[in-house]
């Protein structure tokens, strides 16, 4: 422990061999004050400062942080001392494809590295790379918003209004705004490999094939351990999280009380899908598993040729699309007939989305290709008939879009004008945010970016939405009050 003047920090590192641990975990005692920072060795890291009511109190908390630590295998080091480690990546190839003719691809557009990240909704569709790179495209293909990100993108999600990003640095971005926002930082012992986003609930799938959900205020909720490794599937409703692993796919009640039921797949699962009574499982097997919600029980099985590395649904899974290992796409009756089978010409899709008789595809090369699904379109195409796709450039003139680390990167403002004010106030050792403005629940916090989050500090933001769980979530963009 080294010590200067009234501060005395601590640094823990946690190596292991291989594709294991290779974190940090840092604790700074200032009289009062709390401060610990904590990531994967070589990166800055994420930060959190609590306030404690004497010097002595922020002394216990500081060691009980530590010994817990210590507890789970850290041990002193020196900062620099260990190179940094790269971040997992999905391992995937992509071979040509084997079908006899082109899917009929309407416009696409090169990312520059493989994407993982798609959300397509009635007025955008969405793409994030592993270099961080998320864009915002109208479905005519033109370019309307680009963001840079730390971390390479893992996913894409909705919830509701809002759109999110989960990164290799452990953090997930609130992207609904003019300006990114860390909405959530997940602990250094969960790698995000798949996240999803239910009325202002994180669910994060991991490396180790581990569950964790974390609330509105990034409190951890519960985890559970799966029976299987690489969690790349994680979906949830208002009954369950659907968690799709190594092992096959496990139903867990929403409140962490316990498993629902678990249901094997022929292979790991690779990809997952969810609609309102059946979720959707890709493996490695070559096949799409249709399991009921109720129960788990397979209701239809998709065979492709290759690996399924991604899947979706028409509304009320209708038609089942998949995406496989050699560059093809494939659509299915509900009922598991095989209805075609066609190549992408970029690549293989590693996620997909069906929107109003069009297919979103993002690839291994980094391509967002938009595919004609209508029924003329792909007669036309299975028989050789395909147009010739558009390709999209980047708008130079874009302003790129980075994440707001403080409130000091804030437009100020001196009226509220129509927005909503709100207020971080000191909650024991916590900063929480509160709503000043007439009209609105008292007792109800305000779930807001920890990063901009400064005792006494007031805000002005557009909306306002009640969540079920008793709090209110920001839509629009955020203003400092002057």
């Amino acid at each position: 422990m080294s010590v200067a003047g009234t501060s005395a920090t601590t640094y823990l590192e946690l190596s292991e061999d291989g594709e294991g641990a290779h974190k940090f975990y840092e604790v700074t005692v200032t009289d009062r004050e709390v401060s610990v920072r904590y990531g994967r060795i070589g990166a800055d890291g994420q930060r959190r400062v609590s306030t404690f009511a004497s010097p002595e109190k922020a002394r216990a908390a500081a060691a009980r942080k530590l010994a817990e630590k210590e507890r789970k295998g850290y041990a002193p080091a020196v900062p620099g001392g260990r190179a940094p480690r790269s971040v997992t990546r999905r391992a995937t190839v992509s071979a040509p494809s084997t079908a006899r003719s082109g899917a009929p691809v309407l416009w696409r557009f090169r990312t520059g590295s493989a994407a993982f990240g798609i959300h397509v909704d009635g007025d955008r569709c969405w793409v994030g790379n592993q270099d961080g790179e998320v864009y915002a495209l109208d479905h005519d293909g033109s370019v309307t918003a680009r963001y840079r990100l730390p971390g390479g993108v893992k996913c894409l999600v909705a919830d509701d209004f809002w759109i999110y990003a989960g990164c290799d640095d452990g953090t997930v971005y609130d992207l609904s705004g003019k300006l990114p926002f860390a909405a959530w930082t997940v602990e250094p012992d969960v790698d995000i490999f798949w996240l999803d986003i239910h009325e202002g609930v994180l669910n994060v799938s991991d490396r180790d094939g581990g569950l964790t959900v974390i609330d509105h205020e990034e409190e951890f909720q519960w985890s559970r351990r799966g029976e299987g490794s690489g969690g790349w599937m994680v979906r949830r409703d208002t009954d369950s999280v659907y968690h799709g692993h190594s092992a096959g796919v496990t139903a867990w009640r929403t409140d962490g009380s316990g498993r629902r039921w678990h249901t094997p797949t022929r292979g790991p699962v690779l990809f997952g899908w969810q609609e309102s009574d059946a979720v959707y499982a890709g493996t490695s097997s070559r096949t799409v598993a249709r399991l009921a919600k109720s129960d788990g029980r397979l209701l239809a099985e998709y065979r492709c040729d290759a690996s399924v590395y991604s899947c979706a649904t028409s509304p009320d899974g209708e038609h089942v699309f998949a995406g496989d290992s050699a560059s093809s796409v494939y659509c299915f009756a509900a009922d598991g007939t095989r209805l075609w089978k066609l190549g992408t010409g970029c690549g293989s899709a590693l996620s997909m989305q069906y929107h109003r008789e069009r297919l979103y595809l993002v690839t291994t090369d980094g391509t967002m290709a938009c595919v004609d699904a209508g029924p003329e379109a792909i007669t036309a195409a299975e028989r050789g008939t395909i147009p010739t796709p558009v390709d999209v450039k980047a708008a130079a003139a874009l302003p790129t879009r980075v994440p707001a680390a403080t409130a000091a990167q804030l437009t100020a403002v001196s009226d509220p004008v129509d927005g909503v004010v709100v207020e971080c106030f000191r909650d024991g050792s916590r900063t929480r945010v509160r709503v000043v403005s007439e009209g609105y629940e008292p007792g109800w916090f305000v779930q807001f970016p920890r990063g901009i989050r400064e005792p006494g500090a007031r805000f002005v933001v557009e909306a306002l939405h009640g969540a079920p769980g008793g709090f209110y979530r920001v839509r629009g963009d955020i203003h400092r009050l002057m």
